[in-house]
């Protein structure tokens, strides 16, 4: 018996495809899984130890526990004066990539399309095309530091379009936007009437400015979902927590399709989430001052040795471009020689985006004597190379 059509077409994971090569190779320096090297703070810890021992075993609400969802609204009014109803407009999610996928579900019948931009992480279109969708690229250039834009949304835009996705800090290119360029980008998705999914999970990891979650702007909190979690700032991908925040009927939707696929966030999860909303902001600066220090080093290192690369706004990622070094090689290559020749794992740019052949994805989210490691194994690859 035959799978279904659309989950035959979609390609597996562009990173863990590359990743299979890296299991059970000795002395790797991997600098290619967008996870936290930071354990995640002990006082975070000691809430989930806490809940297990006080018997916290049980489910909780299909939206989440009641007190985490205040948690995190009180936060919000916090952090950013933005409002949502607890109990309407706020759901707990087995991480955000739980969340990008209900709302697709949510929103999308046969045939309607989403704007993905590219380079993005890896599951945006797949997810469109699995809720019966469809994902029309929205290409972005190096020589504008992959921006989104009205220029580009416009160029992209095709009759039939009802959302568009919209990631920043970007995974990968590290990409993000001031409050003047959201500006612009919401007064596209008020022109096309379109609903604007923005994932946001790296919001706490945003270095030249402040970060202005796109619910804020005029107007756009009624035309966004809201998508954030507890992976990348508290250094918590292990506990699988993620939140949605939006219109309320979109919510209810997304909260329906939850129901009867995962039942609730594990409740050990949203224990530890609690602590870290409350009392983590310590540990996030903390985290975020070593990420900025590694940040100008990878990225000083990488133009030195010829690859052209930007310097990324947030996330843990630098996104170069082996196009300088004229090597006669796609990055798919590039990375299966380094790693063969040298043990350093980075991603091949391919697994972003088609225009992304050029380029490779390194995470900065390891040791600084990683990354020095590795900085010297990649200028001892290249000078081989070039001999």
């Amino acid at each position: 018996m035959q799978v279904a059509k659309a989950v035959e077409q979609i390609p597996p994971s562009g990173i863990r495809a590359f990743f299979d090569l890296v299991m059970g190779m000795k002395d790797v320096i991997s600098l290619g899984v967008g996870e936290p090297d930071f354990v995640t703070p002990w006082n975070i810890r000691e809430h989930a130890i806490y809940s297990l021992e006080h018997g916290y075993t049980t489910y909780t609400s299909n939206k989440g526990m009641p007190e985490l969802r205040k948690d995190i609204v009180k936060f919000l009014k916090w952090r950013y004066d933005l409002e949502y109803d607890w109990d309407k407009e706020m759901l707990i999610t087995v991480g955000a990539s739980e969340a990008m996928d209900l709302v697709f579900r949510a929103i999308l019948n046969p045939g309607e399309k989403v704007l993905v931009h590219e380079p993005c992480f890896v599951a945006y279109a797949p997810l469109v095309t699995l809720a019966g969708g469809v994902a029309v690229p929205v290409v972005t250039s190096a020589d504008q530091g992959f921006k989104v834009t009205p220029k580009v949304l416009e160029r992209a835009w095709t009759k039939g379009v009802k959302a568009m996705i919209l990631n920043y800090p970007c995974n990968p290119t590290g990409t993000s936007y001031t409050r003047n360029e959201l500006l612009a980008i919401a007064k596209f998705a008020k022109k096309h009437d379109l609903l604007v999914v923005s994932d946001e999970i790296y919001d706490e990891l945003t270095y030249d400015f402040e970060h202005t979650p796109l619910a804020t702007l005029p107007g756009m909190k009624a035309r966004t979902v809201y998508l954030n979690g507890f992976s990348k700032a508290y250094a918590m991908t292990g506990f699988r927590l993620g939140w949605a925040a939006g219109p309320e009927h979109i919510l209810a939707a997304m909260t329906k399709i939850h129901q009867y696929t995962i039942m609730c966030a594990p409740i050990t999860s949203q224990m530890a989430g609690r602590e870290a909303i409350r009392n983590g902001a310590k540990e996030v600066q903390a985290m975020k001052k070593e990420y900025d220090r590694r940040r100008h080093f990878i990225v000083t290192s990488l133009n030195e040795m010829g690859m052209d690369c930007h310097m990324p706004q947030g996330a843990f990622y630098a996104f170069p471009s082996i196009k300088g070094l004229k090597l006669g090689m796609s990055s798919m290559d590039f990375a299966k020689d380094l790693l063969e020749k040298e043990k350093v794992a980075l991603v091949p740019g391919n697994a972003f985006g088609s225009q992304c052949a050029d380029h490779i994805r390194i995470s900065y989210a390891s040791s600084y004597d990683n990354l020095h490691a590795a900085v010297v194994r990649m200028k001892h690859y290249l000078e081989h190379h070039r001999a």
